[in-house]
């Protein structure tokens, strides 16, 4: 770059933006966030894992030919992880459940439902919802931050805890317009 007939050197540098404490209304909210800050922090690993398992699964899915192969391969998996996490996710609260479907659609872009859906059947996935819709939680819930006020709260614990290194930072596989969804619920 050259100004006044002076060479200057520039550098592109990444954007960046510092998510400040939440302003609260009132002493409910502040409870109100800090069991979700809790709760938020407690589903993130295994979100994190299941993306990551998800995306291994689908990377070696794509390297076997035959369809039986994939069939035998896809059930080996599956049963690995139901020994591994089960008793796990058994413990977590209805609420927990809830975030842990979010953060899924949040980290593949794919609603928990269609995941099921895709590696069992169609009449798994249904079964799977409909026993997790007796605890209210519903398989095919999306993330929308910019829609959903729990979202945002949710997505403003993650970056505030991704900020501080408290949590392993991982980019979403959806596009998150983090300034919309400020300027619309603070």
């Amino acid at each position: 770059m050259v100004i006044d007939d002076e060479v200057m050197e520039a550098i592109d540098l990444d954007e960046v933006f510092l998510v400040g404490p939440f302003k609260f209304k009132n002493r409910e909210e502040r409870r109100r966030y800090l069991i979700l800050q809790k709760k938020t922090r407690h589903v993130w690993p295994y979100a994190i894992l299941a993306s990551e398992r998800l995306t291994e699964l689908n990377e070696r899915l794509n390297k076997i030919d035959s369809k039986s192969r994939k069939r035998k391969y896809t059930k080996m998996v599956q049963n690995y992880i139901e020994e591994e996490f089960t008793e796990e996710l058994k413990k977590l609260t209805k609420t927990e459940g809830q975030i842990l479907v979010k953060l899924m659609y949040r980290q593949t872009g794919t609603t928990t439902f269609d995941i099921v859906k895709e590696l069992k059947s169609g009449w798994r996935a249904f079964w799977y919802n409909t026993t997790a819709s007796l605890f209210n939680i519903s398989l095919k819930e999306e993330f929308k931050p910019d829609e959903v006020e729990e979202d945002f709260l949710i997505e403003h614990i993650l970056r505030r805890n991704f900020q501080k290194k408290r949590l392993e930072e991982r980019k979403p596989a959806i596009e998150i317009d983090f300034l919309q969804a400020v300027e619309k619920w603070q």
